[in-house]
């Protein structure tokens, strides 16, 4: 069982391909919020299986590392079961993944902007036995193009695109990638049936 609630990827994060060789089916915000709920629930029911043959098994304290293995980071440490892998699905929710066990993973900026993640993405995350983070899009939701202006908070130097009256929070990493400047045009993706706080950068148009 986790005791902190957040993980943070380990220096030798995997970055899973672009586009994997599945096809992928678009979902909307209900069967997103649907696809977790079923998760969660799954997740419950195979922890509290795991807890139940912990507790029946008749292993001493000297074994008890046999049974479960350790993920140490900078926020506390993880058990988990014995394994050659962890998976956990979640919804991606702009910078990070919330996890169908809870907890928030967070997502390599350069895999979100690269794969041009969209908040309510459905991802998939392999904890390996090393400690490495492999995410994967397995879920993406119905999306919608639209066109902004780049602009940058002078206070928190963070980056944003106004669009339609409102303001989209962007990727750094995803801004840097596409050399965009304030004033210039951007094209990004928002979910097309829910609202969002964040877009996902398409391309950019340099101003004049």
């Amino acid at each position: 069982m986790a005791k902190n609630k957040t993980a943070q990827p380990s220096s030798d994060t995997d970055i899973a391909p672009e586009h994997g060789t599945e096809s992928k089916a678009t979902i909307n915000a209900v069967e997103t919020k649907l696809m977790l709920s079923k998760k969660i629930i799954s997740s419950v029911r195979e922890q509290l299986n795991q807890l139940e043959r912990l507790l029946s098994s008749e292993a001493d304290a000297s074994s008890i590392d046999d049974l479960v293995t350790k993920q140490v980071t900078s926020t506390g440490e993880f058990l988990g079961p014995q394994s050659g892998g962890r998976i956990v699905e979640g919804v991606f929710d702009g910078q990070n993944m919330v996890g169908s066990d809870g907890h928030q993973y967070l997502v390599p900026q350069n895999y979100a902007s690269k794969s041009k993640l969209v908040e309510g993405d459905i991802l998939k995350l392999t904890i390996q036995p090393s400690g490495g983070f492999l995410f994967k899009q397995i879920g993406p939701i119905e999306r919608e193009r639209i066109v902004g202006m780049l602009v940058r908070d002078e206070n928190t130097q963070s980056w944003k695109v106004v669009a339609d009256g409102k303001k989209y929070s962007v990727l750094p990493a995803s801004v840097s990638y596409f050399k965009g400047q304030p004033g210039d045009d951007a094209v990004v993706l928002i979910p097309r049936s829910a609202p969002s706080r964040w877009a996902a950068i398409e391309n950019v148009i340099k101003k004049e």
